[in-house]
C-alpha cells in the first residue's frame, strides 16, 4: 500500500512539473511575441522622430549602444555559440531566446541614447516628402524580405508552436525566392534604408547610421558563411548566381567564383 502510494506521488509530482513546464514554455513564448511587437513600434518611432533626451556627453553612451546591439546580435547566430548555449537553452526556444535578447538590446537604446543638437542636414517640403516615402517604402520591404525567409521563425514563433504542439521541428528549405533571386541580403539592404533615409539628420543619428553601415555589411559576410556551413552546396550554388547586394562586382558580397567556392571560409563549431 505505501509503495502504491508512493508512486501514485511521484506521478503527481512529475505531472506537477511537467505542468509547470508547459506553462513557463507558453508564457515564454506568448511573452516574446508581445515583446516583439512592441519593440517593432518603438523602432520605427526611434529611427523615424529620434530619441527625446540630450545630453553633452552622448558620445561614449551612443556608441556603446549601437554595438550592445550590432556584436551580440551576430554572436548569438554563430554557430559556436548556439552550440554553447544548447544544454540551457532548447532548440525549440532558441529562435525566441534570439528575439528577446535582440528586443532587450534596442529597449535599452531607445532608453538611454542620447541625442545631440547638431544636425548635419534638415529637409524640409518634397525632398522631406521623399525621404520619408522611402523610409516608409524600406519598412515595407524588410517585413516583404523577412516574410519570404519566414517570420515565424525570424521570432522563433515556428519553433515554439511546434514544441507547443508536440510536433517534431520543422526543417527550412533553401529556396530562393521573389528579392532573394536578385540579392542575397534584402532584409539587410532594407535596414540600411530604415537606418540612411532620415530627414533630419542629427550627428547622433549619423554615428548610429555609421555604425550600423558597418555591422550590417560584415554581418552581411558572417550570415553568408553561416549559411554555407548550415546549408552547405546549395548555398554555395546560389552564392555563384547571385551577389550579396545590386552592383557588387568584387569582394565577398559579390557573386562567388567556381574556384573559390572551396576557399570560403569555414564556420568553426
Amino acid at each position: 500500500m505505501s509503495a502504491s502510494l508512493l508512486n501514485s506521488e511521484c506521478t503527481h509530482q512529475a505531472s506537477s512539473e511537467f505542468s509547470l513546464r508547459r506553462l513557463a514554455g507558453f508564457t515564454f513564448g506568448i511573452g516574446t511575441q508581445a515583446l516583439f511587437a512592441i519593440t517593432v513600434v518603438g523602432l520605427f518611432s526611434f529611427l523615424r522622430y529620434g530619441a527625446t533626451q540630450s545630453s553633452g556627453s552622448w558620445i561614449l553612451i551612443d556608441c556603446l549602444l549601437a554595438l550592445q546591439f550590432a556584436i551580440p546580435h551576430s554572436l548569438l547566430l554563430h554557430p559556436r555559440t548556439r552550440s554553447a548555449l544548447k544544454h540551457w537553452v532548447p532548440s525549440e526556444f532558441y529562435g525566441a531566446f534570439f528575439c528577446v535578447c535582440t528586443c532587450i538590446s534596442l529597449l535599452l537604446m531607445f532608453a538611454f541614447w542620447r541625442r545631440t543638437t547638431t544636425i548635419l542636414w534638415d529637409l524640409d517640403g518634397l525632398a522631406a516628402n521623399a525621404v520619408v516615402g522611402c523610409f516608409l517604402f524600406s519598412w515595407a520591404s524588410m517585413l516583404y524580405s523577412i516574410h519570404l525567409t519566414g517570420l515565424g521563425f525570424q521570432t522563433g514563433w515556428t519553433q515554439w508552436m511546434h514544441w507547443y504542439q508536440h510536433k517534431k521541428m520543422p526543417r527550412r528549405d533553401f529556396v530562393p525566392r521573389g528579392a532573394y533571386r536578385y540579392l542575397r541580403h534584402p532584409v539587410y539592404l532594407s535596414f540600411l534604408g530604415l537606418i540612411w533615409f532620415t530627414p533630419t539628420m542629427t550627428l547622433d543619428h549619423a554615428v548610429l547610421t555609421g555604425i550600423w553601415t558597418v555591422y550590417i555589411a560584415i554581418g552581411s559576410v558572417l550570415k553568408d558563411r553561416r549559411l554555407s556551413f548550415y546549408l552547405g552546396e546549395p548555398y554555395l550554388s546560389y552564392m555563384q548566381k547571385v551577389s550579396g547586394y545590386p552592383l557588387v562586382p568584387f569582394g565577398p558580397l559579390a557573386k562567388l567564383h567556381a574556384p573559390a567556392m572551396n576557399s570560403v571560409p569555414p564556420v568553426q563549431t
